[in-house]
């Protein structure tokens, strides 16, 4: 399964990027995922919540940006957001396009618990 790929690489971004004493503030990973970027956002989240089950990331779930594809015509010079899979202008019908959004597959954010509200 792809996604749990991708959840075991977010597992290693957060590793990375956060102190092991904070590792249970951690309340949410924010990620941009395109159209393209070839990943169930349902199955991403299944996941990375088996990976985070009795961990000190327990606490943590995804943010999930979608990101439409957008293209632009090198014909006609307009920017569009065609449907998919089609991958011509919907303005001139032209294949000579550039992909301009869609692809991301993004760590954006760690979004840790602030400690002030634990002591409210």
């Amino acid at each position: 399964m792809h996604e749990m790929s991708v959840a075991q690489n977010i597992f290693e971004i957060m590793q990375q990027y956060v102190p092991v004493h904070e590792a249970r503030d951690v309340r949410a990973v924010k990620l941009r995922i395109g159209d393209l970027a070839g990943v169930v956002p349902e199955s991403l989240e299944f996941c990375f919540s088996v990976l985070a089950d009795g961990t000190s990331f327990r606490a943590a779930t995804l943010d999930i940006e979608h990101v439409p594809l957008s293209i632009h015509c090198k014909a006609c010079d307009s920017t569009s957001k065609p449907d998919m899979p089609i991958f011509v202008c919907p303005s001139c019908k032209s294949s000579d396009i550039d992909v301009l959004a869609g692809t991301e597959l993004q760590v954006v954010e760690i979004v840790l618990q602030d400690q002030q509200e634990d002591s409210s």
